[in-house]
């Protein structure tokens, strides 16, 4: 299950997540969290859905098709996040895999400044695994420019989560680093420079999910996120749009 907003444009959010559950060969559902009207180079946007319905989203999906795992993705604001952590009380031990948005690839705010406290205290140490790229990192811990990728995974997994993996995407080596509290491994993967952006976070922790509904340990999981994230990279459409083109999971797409 995806909870987290709606990406007009199609490229992120619900619409990137459903796409990598569906590559993962899961069946995937969605609570509905906001909606943005967006594109590839900006946000228009953004409507909040009010906290009933978001319950009643979670409990409907809970209460006759069940929950093996959770992704969480754009939350926006503190009221938003309030609603998310009662309802996560309903979906029992499935794994959550938290992906703190907080900045579009257009440059977007969409995690309000405000509401940073509230998803620290009240989502990440939900986690089974938190999925922040470098900037957020950064942002969630208050560590500064000259904090090494390492560095911000021990960090990060200090928050609370079980399993911290920092995204490479802006990192000198383009590699994962994975940290649960024990261990620490960077996970490679080819890197795709000439590739679309747009929605690669949202697919990387989606499959990440997936991999743990399907039984997989958190860092066979995070390995096979990895890689799918990148061939959703390699086969997106960076033509599409005057902005960040949308990643392609599903490599369905004749460019």
């Amino acid at each position: 299950m995806t909870i987290a907003s709606s990406d007009s444009g199609g490229g992120a959010g619900i619409q990137a997540d459903l796409k990598a559950f569906a590559r993962m060969g899961v069946y995937g559902t969605s609570a509905i969290v906001a909606l943005t009207a967006q594109n590839t180079h900006e946000v228009i946007s953004i409507e909040t859905v009010p906290r009933q319905f978001i319950l009643d989203q979670v409990w409907a999906v809970v209460s006759d098709i069940g929950v093996d795992a959770v992704k969480i993705g754009m939350l926006f604001d503190e009221p938003t996040i309030g609603a998310v952590a009662d309802a996560l009380h309903v979906v029992g031990r499935a794994p959550i895999v938290v992906d703190p948005v907080m900045v579009a690839e257009s440059g977007a705010v969409l995690l309000k400044p405000e509401a940073r406290h509230a998803l620290i205290e009240r989502i990440l140490p939900r986690a089974a695994v938190a999925t922040p790229n470098l900037a957020e990192a950064r942002e969630l811990t208050g560590l500064g420019e000259e904090a090494t990728p390492e560095e911000l995974a021990r960090a990060v997994h200090d928050l609370g989560p079980a399993v911290a993996v920092v995204t490479g995407g802006h990192t000198d080596d383009g590699a994962d680093r994975f940290f649960d509290g024990e261990r620490l491994e960077l996970i490679e993967g080819p890197r795709h420079s000439g590739g679309a952006t747009h929605g690669s976070g949202c697919t990387h922790s989606s499959a990440l999910a997936a991999g743990l509904a399907l039984g997989d340990t958190p860092l066979e999981a995070a390995r096979a996120a990895r890689l799918i994230a990148g061939e959703a990279v390699a086969n997106g459409l960076p033509e599409l749009g005057a902005g960040a083109g949308p990643v392609d999971a599903l490599g369905i797409i004749d460019t």
